[in-house]
């Protein structure tokens, strides 16, 4: 018995890690990855946003085993708007997406609904989980609000706050979306 999978098998264990620029995706998917991540991080051509000063242009790639004999293949897709070409890429095939948000942005409520909605746009059944990084950074931020937002947008998904540097943490999300899949 061979422990590899093919690459039809690869279609059905694919996760998609979206959200802005800045939101904790190169970081999520680093923390849980069995090995560093293939990045495609480059110096930002603009000014740095806070301490950022480097941006995914193409995507992030890694694998993480679950139930000792199973590889998921993390990706993760670039969050400026000039590299959209890229989400119908890396999400063709996946089996869930995790929108990674930044708590910390005022528009934190119109960004999480831009965001899922670029995943239901692209298939409506895709099972998502949302994980809102920085909130202990936003004193006006509010998980209630978020979650009754993606409600009132017919976006049913499960919505939870994260530090993308903390390996349970992120695991907690892919088990989510996972258990969603039951």
């Amino acid at each position: 018995m061979t422990n590899h999978i093919s690459v039809v098998d690869a279609l059905s264990t694919k996760l998609v890690f979206v959200g802005p620029m800045g939101a904790g995706k190169t970081t999520a998917i680093a923390s849980i990855a069995d090995s560093p991540p293939v990045s495609t991080e480059m110096p930002m051509c603009e000014p740095p946003v806070g301490d950022k000063t480097s941006t995914t242009v193409a995507m992030d790639f890694a694998t993480v085993r679950i139930e000792d004999d199973h590889s998921v293949f993390l990706y993760g897709c670039p969050g400026q708007d000039h590299f959209e070409f890229m989400r119908p890429i890396l999400l063709q095939g996946a089996f869930g997406a995790i929108v990674v948000l930044n708590g910390a942005d005022p528009d934190i409520v119109g960004q999480s609904t831009y965001w899922a909605r670029i995943v239901t746009d692209f298939d409506a059944s895709l099972p998502m989980v949302i994980g809102i990084t920085r909130t202990d950074e936003a004193h006006q931020f509010d998980l209630i609000t978020v979650r009754r937002a993606m409600r009132a947008h017919g976006i049913s998904a499960p919505v939870f706050t994260f530090d993308a540097r903390n390996r349970q943490q992120t695991a907690q999300l892919v088990r989510a979306l996972l258990l969603m899949l039951d």
